[in-house]
């Protein structure tokens, strides 16, 4: 099947509140074109600095996502244009994310990414450092920046049952922050989680934002 069959066939069966974030890394800009023809406005890259020549390169009505672990020194260069940074795992990065938005005169949409899987490689937080963070007065004074929900990746695995506990764990952190205030910076409605593999079991489990990469475009190059 094509990019844009892929594409149809997964927007078909995803319910309405359920956003569909294409991810594109490692893909050359003429499968992005594909899928940009097909409809698809949102793409997600994993490297700042592929995202931004891509960036260049493509229509600006593309919604373009920051999905993988970002480093401090490279958020100068992504900050003019992107839409949604998925992989805040720490205040630092928050502050560096907040200070160069500040320099281009935009509030950048985030999600703090939180450590639900058994796996020590993924990165996020805990319950209770992100509890912290959100009431620590240094995230309160941040004007340019705004936290609009949560990520997570469950553990790589064959077991449905343990994905599903991981994924409804995430749904009960998110659950919990929504008791607090809504204020200028902070502002929940986007739970991100689930994958190509495990996406049907995150929208059981309550995800509202899909990150889907292999089952539009293919196998990684």
């Amino acid at each position: 099947m094509s990019i844009k069959d892929n594409l149809l066939t997964i927007k078909q069966s995803l319910p309405a509140h359920v956003t569909l974030v294409a991810v594109s890394k490692t893909k050359p800009v003429s499968d992005l074109t594909e899928a940009y023809e097909a409809g698809q406005r949102i793409f997600g890259e994993n490297k700042i600095q592929e995202m931004t020549d891509k960036h260049e390169q493509m229509p600006k009505d593309i919604e373009w996502h920051m999905i993988g672990h970002v480093q401090t020194n490279k958020v100068k260069y992504m900050a003019p244009f992107v839409s949604l940074v998925h992989g805040v795992d720490s205040l630092k990065l928050l502050k560096e994310i907040n200070k160069q938005a500040k320099k281009h005169n935009r509030v950048i949409s985030c999600l703090l990414q939180m450590h639900i899987a058994e796996e020590d490689t993924k990165f996020g937080l805990y319950e209770a450092e992100l509890k912290e963070l959100i009431d620590s007065d240094e995230f309160k004074e941040m004007k340019n920046i705004v936290v609009t929900g949560l990520m997570g990746m469950a553990t790589f695995t064959d077991s449905e049952h343990q994905i599903e506990k991981e994924f409804a764990y995430l749904k009960g952190i998110f659950d919990r922050l929504k008791e607090y205030p809504e204020t200028d910076n902070f502002k929940l409605q986007t739970l991100s989680m689930g994958m190509s593999s495990d996406y049907k079991i995150a929208i059981d489990c309550g995800s509202t934002m899909i990150r889907v990469g292999s089952s539009i475009f293919g196998l990684r190059h």
